[in-house]
């Protein structure tokens, strides 16, 4: 990236700052009430791509910049994504970790879970992927399963439920108090927004590996996950570990709002480094091009 683009920030004092203003809590007004309804979409004008790419050019600096913070203060950064299917958990990811350091920046997505960590403590496969000093760790799903897809689909019981939701904010207490900046956001998008995007999977071919069984049964118990949904705010949005709903209908608007509002919750500063300039090149001295006869690959394009 050139001189100029390098000093690219966004506009903090506005975007940032509304952001770190504390949205309706997830108790204060119902969930679908802090979504945009479909009507408001619809009035809404669609951001362009343009206009996208420059905001986010802007976000993904300063991701680059809390990103050195946090390597020079060993900072510890834990984010949570949770949501409905198909709300844009995986697109929000991409967009942070696509100019970041995968050795700092971290996208921990657990598959389903073994016969011999079924037996273990719930929470026990999860504790090992917590940021250590000078990482984030982005979970794509957490251990918020138990209260969502494991509640609704039956793979936890009614007491598995009430356990885990009894135990889990002393359990994020423990982590806060560790030094470690957790956030947790639930994404949440409307009935029809939800079945636009299944319809996309199922008949764009570059989507269909994202459908599976479990997304239609989840397209099918809609107000089962609303409900456990319900609880899970209930019981885990504490002052201390609040819960964030990221409207996210409109996928463009929901990546550069979440990412701003990530960047204005760590008071990141930007680390002093020194002017790099590229070194002169060794000369040859007896080196020779080699003859081998190497392999190429076609160029079909």
């Amino acid at each position: 990236m050139g001189k100029k683009k390098d000093q690219v920030r966004p506009k903090k004092a506005a975007r940032l700052g509304a952001a770190n203003g504390h949205a309706a809590a997830p108790g204060g007004v119902s969930v679908a009430a802090a979504a945009a309804t479909e009507t408001e979409l619809r009035e809404r004008p669609p951001m362009g791509r343009k206009v996208f790419e420059t905001e986010l050019e802007a976000l993904q600096v300063e991701l680059v910049r809390l990103q050195e913070w946090v390597k020079f203060t060993g900072a510890k950064v834990c984010v949570l994504f949770e949501g409905r299917d198909a709300a844009g958990k995986g697109g929000i990811i991409k967009r942070l970790t696509e100019r970041t350091s995968p050795r700092v920046f971290r996208v921990v997505a657990l598959p389903a879970p073994t016969e011999r960590e079924k037996s273990q403590m719930y929470i026990q496969r999860y504790l090992p992927h917590l940021p250590a000093g000078g990482e984030v760790v982005l979970f794509d799903r957490s251990w918020y399963n138990r209260a969502g897809v494991e509640r609704v689909m039956g793979f936890a019981t009614d007491e598995e439920v009430a356990h885990f939701l009894r135990y889990t904010p002393p359990v994020e207490r423990a982590i806060l108090a560790s030094d470690v900046v957790l956030v947790k956001y639930w994404l949440e998008v409307s009935m029809a927004q939800q079945t636009e995007r299944f319809e996309e999977r199922i008949h764009d071919p570059r989507k269909i590996w994202k459908l599976s069984p479990m997304d239609l049964e989840a397209h099918r118990r809609w107000y089962d996950f609303s409900r456990a949904r319900d609880a899970m705010f209930a019981a885990t949005d504490t002052a201390e570990s609040p819960w964030w709903v990221v409207d996210a209908n409109d996928q463009r608007r929901a990546r550069l709002n979440c990412i701003a509002h990530l960047l204005s919750l760590i008071p990141y500063t930007e680390v002093p480094r020194e002017a790099v300039k590229l070194p002169k090149r060794q000369p040859p001295g007896d080196y020779v091009e080699p003859t081998y006869p190497v392999r190429r690959v076609p160029q079909t394009y």
